[in-house]
């Protein structure tokens, strides 16, 4: 049996530990023959593969990004599209795809497996927004990324007695702000399901300083102020998104944390300054429990594959790697709540 595997959407770490143990259980157990497609669902739309075994995975355990490269193409966006991956699987031998990506990555498989693609999901997004699982690998090493910058930056904050905004990524989901923000010992969170009343932030970042404590605010990038200082619409006067759309539809979200930093320092008098982490939080070395999650749901994976359950996810609920219906895995983001973001606010302040 011949088994494709691509990589798909935004880069994160992890990624070459489900390839890895893809690769190494589906040729030493299952007597498989692998093949990478490269640069997501781009492989498989213009059959561009490379060569895939256990000599390519070795030494890649530790590293960052993804061996097989990454694009945000979306084949349903493109004439023929479907037509053309199915010619193309035929042509290179392929019998089944392990397709490793987030929300948008595993819409695509979704879509192709009710066309009877046979296609297995290992969920992948440093936004933890994923319904089907509890986690998803590369959250945990941006959490740690984002937790070891706001601890380096308490210091620079009290030694120059400024606020420090920190933008965060996790687009419209919050996990990210809110789990490093807590480790951190932020004095504010704020993120996208809540909106946020910047008179409110001003009011605290005044009690800070009154106290002789310089705040540091966590913000994720898709955050919204409930009352816009100008214009019209959610965010509008606030919140900066680029105008340009991804092959999915979205747009680039960001500016948030600017945009913060200078209306507190208008309305408070205190000097303000943002810090964006940006991709720093996608890139490097992953923690041990994303190498761990990731090489549990690279070996779920081809299990699923070997045992002919196609249409599904890996996930994981508990400590237990488990298989969902793909639709599942991506029907709904996984958001933070209302309550749970109530609950964290004693850590805040």
């Amino acid at each position: 049996m011949r088994v494709g595997v691509l990589t798909g959407g935004g880069d994160c770490p992890g990624l070459n530990a489900v390839i890895r143990a893809v690769v190494r259980k589906g040729v030493k157990e299952h007597g498989f023959e692998l093949v990478g497609f490269r640069d997501g669902w781009r492989g498989p739309l213009e059959g561009v593969t490379v060569p895939l075994g256990i000599e390519q995975c070795r030494g890649i355990l530790p590293r960052g990004g993804t061996i097989l490269g990454s694009s945000r193409t979306n084949p349903f966006a493109v004439e023929d599209g479907v037509e053309r991956i199915r010619a193309n699987l035929a042509d290179a031998g392929v019998d089944a795809l392990v397709a490793i990506g987030g929300e948008d990555t595993l819409g695509v498989a979704t879509r192709l497996a009710d066309l009877g693609v046979r296609v297995v999901g290992v969920p992948k997004t440093i936004d933890n927004d994923l319904s089907g699982t509890d986690f998803t690998f590369g959250f945990d090493t941006a959490v740690n990324i984002a937790t070891e910058a706001i601890d380096r930056l308490h210091t620079t904050a009290e030694s120059h007695h400024r606020v420090l905004v920190v933008e965060v990524m996790g687009r419209h989901a919050g996990w990210i702000a809110l789990h490093s923000g807590i480790a951190g010992g932020a004095s504010a969170v704020l993120i996208p399901e809540v909106p946020f009343d910047i008179e409110a932030v001003c009011a605290h970042v005044e009690t800070r300083f009154r106290s002789e404590y310089a705040p540091i605010i966590v913000v994720s990038e898709g955050a919204v102020p409930a009352e816009p200082s100008t214009g019209s619409g959610p965010g509008s006067g606030m919140t900066l998104v680029s105008g340009e759309k991804d092959a999915f539809g979205h747009v680039r979200l960001g500016g948030i944390g600017d945009r913060l930093a200078s209306e507190i320092e208008r309305r408070t008098g205190k000097e303000a300054r943002a810090v964006v982490l940006g991709h720093v939080q996608r890139g490097g070395t992953p923690t041990a429990f994303d190498r761990w999650l990731a090489t549990r749901f690279g070996l779920q994976a081809i299990d699923a594959v070997a045992e002919g359950e196609y249409g599904v996810m890996v996930a994981l609920r508990g400590t237990d790697i488990v298989r969902v219906p793909l639709v599942e895995g991506t029907g709904q983001l996984k958001v933070v709540s209302p309550e749970e973001y109530a609950e964290a606010q004693v850590f805040f302040g």
